[in-house]
């Protein structure tokens, strides 16, 4: 008389810590865009242009040109700073986007003339170039060589401005959280190098 073996149930092995981390970053992140719903989206929207590349690309280059760099050598070197910055900013996060490959929260809407690797959601791109710009005016006017641009309202204002511009991308449904923290992260980095750079030269 054959005796059936016992069956053994096979339980699915416990999600890795990476996985659980995701999960938590999305449900946190519906989270936070259900519950703002209220905040007017035409702020938002003016903040999400504010820190575009494509703004922020001819801005210090056209000063470049104007008479404020032959005036102020340091007013001129910042400049420079925020070129390079935003060239830098551009190569980091365009290949981290295309390396990671996460999807942006399926409730994004409206994006529009977007280029084909900012399909991707990791890291934000306006974080890391927010920033990148107010870690590098900290940097240049605390710890710079002295000159006559020094440490203002107008830094405190930029740092307001970079955090809300953040946080707004995750309001408008662009972001997860953890890809603006990545975001901000890699922009603080990026003004290090680049103020260190422009101190070796």
């Amino acid at each position: 008389m054959n005796q059936q073996e016992p069956s053994i149930k096979s339980t699915p092995p416990p999600p890795s810590i990476l996985r659980r981390l995701i999960e938590k970053d999305i449900s946190l992140s519906l989270r936070i865009h259900t519950l703002c719903q209220p905040v007017p989206r035409w702020f938002l929207k003016t903040l999400e242009i504010s820190g575009d590349g494509r703004f922020w690309f001819p801005v210090p280059i056209a000063l470049l040109f104007s008479p404020l760099p032959s005036s102020s050598a340091q007013a001129r070197s910042i400049l420079i700073g925020l070129l390079i910055g935003s060239l830098l900013d551009l190569a980091l996060v365009g290949s981290i986007k295309h390396l990671i490959r996460r999807p942006r929260p399926v409730y994004n809407k409206g994006m529009h003339l977007t280029f084909a690797v900012d399909h991707w959601s990791f890291p934000s791109g306006h974080s890391s170039r927010v920033f990148f710009i107010a870690a590098f005016l900290y940097l240049s006017l605390v710890y710079g060589d002295g000159g006559d641009l020094r440490p203002s309202l107008l830094l405190g204002l930029v740092f307001v401005w970079s955090a809300v511009t953040s946080v707004s991308r995750v309001l408008l449904g662009r972001h997860f959280a953890l890809d603006v923290f990545a975001g901000a992260a890699l922009g603080v980095f990026e003004g290090l190098v680049v103020y260190r750079f422009l101190k070796k030269i």
